[in-house]
């Protein structure tokens, strides 16, 4: 992160107010207005358009539902995320959708999009709840049911492995997107923690994380008052992509050559959500399965 901001005219300067002030660069910005907003609609399409024909060379099973990149609605904005995935409707009649939150262009930095774009779409939320809900052969509680860590321990594994495939390559402000959002659930860790633990005021965790962040402050708000009422939510994110890195990590050092990424992802999304100690044990058959 340090290399790139100093080479986009930060150099010396705290990283979250560099970032703060990227953020803020009309050269990163769409207008505010509605022309405005269907360019950046526009562009949320593309990338995960993009990300499905790129993922063909990462995953064995893409799901055979779509996206559609959609606007928050006016009435949920205010208090909303910069952006949150719904999946698709089980019958097949609906998408999975991509919402984006409009409800004001500067909060829209371009840079920031790519990774938005990965872990609420595609290969994130999209690949994970599409490709659970086309399961044959499960119960439809099994299809459904939510483990936090799995869920967005997935979404944020996807992050990476963007960076991985090469995905970011020649887009050095893209990259600085993504460790921004690296550098978020980092923080996530500190401010749940210190408001169910420690407690912290919603004030303090809200000055804590615009500190580390360089985040808008609606943003921001938005994200505390979440954490406030679900205690730990927070944390599984982080939790839950280390553990998936792990078990990558795992299954390459002990396949060695015959490690495939592509077995390794359906070996994780296959069974739908799962508690991380049970994914665990099914990361670990796989290994003792490819190994014979």
């Amino acid at each position: 992160m340090r290399a790139i901001l100093d080479t986009t005219g930060f150099a010396g300067q705290p990283i979250a107010a560099a970032l703060d002030a990227l953020a803020k660069d009309p050269r990163f910005l769409f207008p505010n207005d509605d022309a405005g907003r269907r360019a950046a609609l526009a562009e949320y399409t593309r990338l995960i358009d993009q990300a499905f024909e790129r993922s063909k060379q990462l995953f064995a099973t893409i799901p055979k539902a779509k996206v559609e990149v959609r606007r928050v609605p006016e009435f949920k904005q205010a208090t909303g995320p910069g952006a949150y995935y719904e999946a698709p409707a089980l019958d097949g009649t609906r998408p999975g959708i991509f919402y984006a939150n409009l409800r004001d262009m500067a909060e829209v930095p371009k840079w920031g999009m790519p990774t938005l774009a990965y872990h609420e779409g595609v290969p994130g939320h999209h690949f994970q709840l599409a490709t659970a809900q086309e399961l044959k052969g499960l119960p439809q509680f099994r299809k459904l049911i939510p483990f936090t860590a799995y869920a967005e321990g997935w979404a944020l594994y996807t992050e990476w492995l963007a960076k991985d495939a090469g995905w970011y390559d020649g887009d050095p402000m893209g990259d600085l997107g993504r460790l921004q959002g690296e550098m978020f659930r980092a923080v996530r860790l500190v401010v749940d923690t210190g408001i169910h633990a420690e407690r912290w005021t919603r004030e303090q965790a809200i000055a804590f994380m615009l500190e580390k962040t360089g985040l808008g402050e609606k943003d921001v708000t938005a994200e505390i008052e979440r954490y406030i009422v679900s205690p730990g939510q927070a944390c599984a994110y982080k939790v839950g992509m280390l553990k998936i890195r792990e078990l990558r990590a795992r299954s390459q050092e002990e396949l060695e050559e015959k490690f495939d990424q592509r077995e390794f992802h359906d070996v994780v999304l296959k069974d739908g959500a799962l508690p991380l100690e049970i994914l665990e044990r099914q990361v670990n058959a796989y290994i003792q399965r490819k190994k014979l």
